[in-house]
């Protein structure tokens, strides 16, 4: 059994947080968060330290005890350090081009492939293969990175795409040939 709920929440120095009912407001250096939460978790802020407590031992109470800290954790931690996704793009001739909306992807298309970010995400390209994704939101930095992975996959067969930093793609082997 998970017993993350319980843990209190750190607000590191720098960091605002405003509870107004089961919404949540943080601020800090990188950005500004805002969500609101299931009214029956109740929210607490003593001594730099929010916590989160159940008003019951139900199955569903427990569930949503774990999920609301950890939400209200991912967002201190986004608006303090940030969040940050890698994709390495590999193939000849992909590539990559930084622009003011997004991202202009070049992946094998007969047309390059135009991605806009959302509000509150950058993205910035590296030597025209690594794409990086930053943003407060962790929710919102995920999404991006697998909706840029999504333009063009990693195939099985030469392992052309477009993958995270690190992801390991299983290759097949090939047709072997006629005798």
């Amino acid at each position: 059994m998970s017993r993350i709920g319980r843990k209190p929440v750190a607000v590191p120095q720098g960091v605002a947080i405003e509870l107004q009912g089961s919404t949540v407001a943080v601020k800090g250096p990188k950005g500004e968060l805002r969500r609101t939460f299931h009214p029956e978790m109740q929210l607490a802020l003593a001594d730099n330290q929010v916590t989160v407590a159940r008003p019951s031992e139900d199955k569903r109470h427990k569930a949503l005890h774990g999920l609301t800290r950890t939400l209200v954790q991912n967002m201190v931690d986004g608006v303090a350090k940030g969040y940050v996704k890698t994709l390495e793009i590999q193939g000849v001739g992909y590539k990559a081009e930084a622009k003011p909306y997004g991202v202009n992807l070049i992946v094998g298309y007969s047309h390059p492939v135009k991605y806009e970010a959302p509000k509150g995400i950058k993205i910035s390209v590296e030597n025209n293969t690594l794409v990086r994704v930053e943003g407060a939101d962790k929710e919102i930095v995920g999404q991006v990175a697998a909706e840029l992975r999504q333009v063009r996959p990693p195939e099985p067969y030469k392992g052309k795409g477009i993958r995270y930093q690190g992801e390991q793609i299983r290759r097949k082997a090939g047709k072997t040939g006629a005798k």
